[in-house]
């Protein structure tokens, strides 16, 4: 590794806002600059780098040689741009500060960085180059920014008067090149220094395609140099390209998915444009029904509900209930409500005859109309309060009507009558009869 103390001479013209190197010249110089820094002092310790300005009322040095690159980096950050450059009393102050550099066995280099045109004349250059040569002075041009080569003459006539055993080079960017990658494969950075090791040899397998921080574009880090930075760099890009293949394969599923919908809407589209037929409304939804009906109608849900009951308890044979009952188990032009009606009646019929034992003989048509009237008069009781029941029973022609319409029931039987006589002590009259005492008495 080489020990050198290296003066930056930076070109801050007017010049340098040009926008032909992007950002601009002025910014992809001072990255350029900040790289070469960089690179200078990780190849030996005790490398020192300072900075001097070129444009101006006078060149100016801004950090002397040291080997903190925070100073370098925060002079190029608070410089700005006027006026020309003053090439030849740049290089001769730089070669002052380079000559009161404090350790001596440093080797003297100066790096120029030219943007702009150069006015002096060539003679001038030539005479300020062998005076460089003879103080042990090396110098590296970098030439940028000039498409007609104006200025490649003059340079390269002082170039061959600094020029002592191959130590000072000449580098010319064309435009749209990025300076700091451009000069990564230039003898600046490759000269002196070990193919596979330092900095520029990283930063360069990098760029080349052949690191592993070259697609995230950290082509500059060099693992030799800084292991600590390359492991972290290294964990954050697998933990990037993860994040990256689950987001591809969670957006594959949802493509998937949502290609798959799109398909099912459209095989049910057509299934959508063949008009429906409307539904018909149930039978029974919306009909006005009459207190006779809804009467009708709670005598046949009791009825059911209580050969549910029975059901379990017995089997009825079709035979004898069929006779006992005096009617066939299925009539035409009965309706369902008729049907569960004969199928209770049925069904007590059968119950009444296995309490009465095997040999005691068959119900007669009279006494089956009384059991179950007597069934649907107790059933009667509980449902109806509050003086209903008798109201109820003192229409005769409504009472006539339900009879009527029970299968199996003969309204002028007198077993039937006799039942019905019976309702005129219930519990409703008895209460009405102590209503009026009690009004009496008072």
């Amino acid at each position: 590794m080489v020990l050198e103390a290296t003066m930056i001479c930076v070109d801050n013209s007017e010049w340098m806002r040009n926008g032909d190197y992007a950002p601009s010249r002025f910014q992809a110089q001072s990255d350029a600059i900040n790289f070469l820094a960089g690179a200078k002092t990780q190849d030996n310790p005790e490398n020192t780098v300072g900075v001097l300005s070129l444009a101006g009322k006078g060149p100016r040095v801004l950090v002397t040689p040291t080997a903190d690159l925070g100073k370098v980096l925060g002079a190029m950050h608070g410089l700005g741009m006027e006026s020309e450059a003053n090439i030849t009393s740049g290089v001769q102050v730089a070669q002052l500060a380079l000559k009161h550099r404090q350790n001596k066995n440093q080797r003297q280099r100066i790096v120029l960085f030219l943007g702009s045109p150069v006015a002096v004349d060539q003679a001038a250059l030539v005479k300020i180059g062998k005076k460089l040569k003879k103080n042990n002075v090396a110098v590296d041009i970098v030439s940028f920014g000039d498409p007609d080569n104006l200025n490649t003459e003059k340079l390269e006539a002082f170039l061959e008067a600094v020029n002592s055993n191959e130590n000072s080079h000449l580098v010319t960017v064309p435009l749209g090149a990025v300076l700091a990658d451009f000069l990564l494969s230039s003898p600046i950075f490759t000269e002196g220094r070990d193919a596979d090791s330092g900095f520029e040899a990283g930063a360069a397998g990098a760029g080349a395609g052949g690191g592993d921080f070259g697609e995230f574009g950290f082509e500059r880090v060099d693992p030799n140099l800084d292991p600590e930075l390359a492991l972290a760099l290294r964990v954050s890009m697998e933990e990037e390209r993860a994040r990256q293949e689950a987001a591809a394969k969670k957006a594959a599923e949802e493509g998937g998915e949502a290609s798959g919908s799109v398909e099912a809407a459209g095989g049910a589209a057509p299934m959508e444009e063949t008009p429906s037929q409307p539904a018909e409304p149930p039978a029974s939804e919306d009909i006005p029904m009459d207190e006779d009906a809804l009467l009708q109608q709670a005598l046949a849900l009791s009825m059911q509900e209580a050969a549910m009951d029975v059901a379990p308890t017995a089997e009825p044979e079709p035979e004898d209930t069929a006779g006992a009952a005096g009617m066939d188990t299925e009539m035409p032009g009965e309706t369902d409500e008729d049907a569960e009606l004969a199928l209770a009646i049925q069904m007590s019929m059968a119950d009444a005859a296995a309490q009465q034992g095997e040999g005691a003989p068959a119900l007669d048509a009279s006494m089956a109309q009384t059991f179950v009237l007597t069934g649907l008069v107790k059933e009667f009781n509980t449902t109806c309060v509050n003086g209903a029941r008798r109201r109820v029973l003192g229409d005769a022609s409504f009472v006539n009507s339900v009879l009527a319409d029970l299968p199996g029931v003969d309204p002028n039987n007198p077993a039937v009558r006799d039942v019905l006589a019976s309702l005129g002590a219930g519990p409703d009259e008895e209460g009405e009869k102590k209503d009026e005492k009690e009004e009496e008495e008072k």
